[in-house]
């Protein structure tokens, strides 16, 4: 646990303090940024407290008083519900401002992991709560020098099997082999595993319209075979098989075929045109040193799209936060599904992914950029042009 960063985090914040709690493992932030895991199941409620100033303290149920032992400062037991809500009192002792795992409006449900019960709990004690997501971006989210390496290796790697996933089609097309959807997504898993690779679940290889539906995955049981003429969307997200590594998330298209139709094309340039002006956003504010907040950066990529009338084809937001989780729990680029106010932070990633859906077929380009202290960089290969897949 990062103590006396927390506290001056808070302190630059106007909190009093930051405020955890958890119930049956509920809250996997809190584990995170407090650097413990608990030492077995979690049964009862615990709370824990890192002031603005002084010493951290908690309070823990009699039959789990141990649950916080390896954290520092003292630990008030109580049993009962009266004295768990007295107890709470005396942990907040001078505080009339703290932060909590806690989203307005549930608008950011990565860091929105207290029940509404126990935010009405510590406010009828008379203190107001606040949102902690920027503090989870600062602590949670950064990229440490090694977590950066890890991630370009894992790029140069999926990237790899990227380029084998197309070549593999055009293979088995020239030689007149039946190939699916549900083919090459198990080659795809196969690859990443050869080259020491982890994803907790897709890829996603999606053919024609199904390239329209954004988190679409073919099974044993429903899938389409990929034949002369289609349209192909390729999905890969993947990391080193590694402790705290974190992930590498790209989408390129291709088309079956010597030259993508007209139609394709123009959307293919539609959609990796807002993705440039996305990161020509991001690397123009931070070259210059304005803060800069997610939604902007959506902005800019949607109004690209809507600009050129495809504005109702484009569902979904820009962009996600990728840390050890592919959807980690920094900034996301979206002023669709939710309004993100959180400033892009240095040492953080995040995708930027528009697409446009049509009912024949779907194009996203996908690509991750990371910011550093004073620029910002696309990470890995960026798509020009459709694949022409088979020529």
């Amino acid at each position: 646990m990062q103590l006396r960063e927390i506290q001056a985090a808070l302190a630059a914040a106007g909190l009093d303090g930051w405020l955890f709690f958890d119930h049956h493992e509920r809250d996997p932030l809190a584990y995170r940024i407090l650097g413990f895991r608990p030492a077995r199941h979690v049964t009862r409620r615990w709370y824990y407290l890192i002031p603005a100033k002084g010493e951290p303290r908690g309070l823990v149920h009699r039959i789990e008083s141990g649950m916080l032992d390896a954290l520092a400062g003292a630990k008030q037991p109580y049993s009962s519900w009266q004295t768990q809500k007295e107890g709470l009192r005396g942990l907040l002792d001078g505080c009339r401002r703290v932060a909590m795992q806690y989203s307005p409006d549930c608008a950011i449900p990565y860091v929105s992991m207290v029940d509404a019960g126990t935010v009405e709990l510590v406010r009828s004690l008379g203190v107001e709560v606040e949102s902690s997501a920027d503090l989870v971006q600062y602590f949670e989210a950064r990229w440490s020098a090694e977590q950066l390496e890890m991630h370009l290796e894992a790029g140069r790697r999926v990237d790899d099997v990227r380029r084998a996933a197309f070549a593999e089609i055009a293979v088995r097309l020239k030689a007149s082999k039946t190939v699916t959807e549900f083919d090459i997504k198990g080659f795809i898993l196969g690859a990443f595993s050869r080259a020491g690779l982890f994803t907790d679940h897709g890829p996603i290889v999606a053919v024609n319209a199904n390239a329209s539906n954004p988190h679409y995955e073919p099974t044993a049981e429903a899938h389409l075979p990929i034949r002369a003429g289609d349209n192909v969307l390729l999905d890969l997200w993947a990391k080193l098989d590694s402790p705290d590594a974190v992930y590498y998330d790209v989408t390129w298209t291709g088309y079956c075929g010597s030259a993508a139709p007209a139609e394709v094309q123009k959307v293919f340039e539609v959609v990796t045109g807002a993705r440039d002006a996305a990161i020509a956003r991001i690397q123009t504010a931070i070259t210059a040193g304005e803060q800069l907040a997610g939604f902007q950066v959506d902005d800019a990529a949607r109004g690209h799209i809507h600009q050129a009338g495809y504005g109702d084809y484009f569902i979904h937001r820009t962009g996600h936060s990728i840390g050890r989780d592919v959807h980690g729990a920094g900034a996301n680029m979206d002023n669709l599904e939710t309004h993100d106010t959180r400033r892009i932070m240095a040492r953080t990633c995040f995708s930027i992914e528009p697409g446009v859906y049509l009912p024949e077929f779907g194009i996203r380009s996908e690509v991750n950029v990371y910011v550093g202290e004073t620029d910002a960089r696309v990470t890995g290969e960026i798509q020009r042009a459709p694949v022409l897949i088979g020529v």
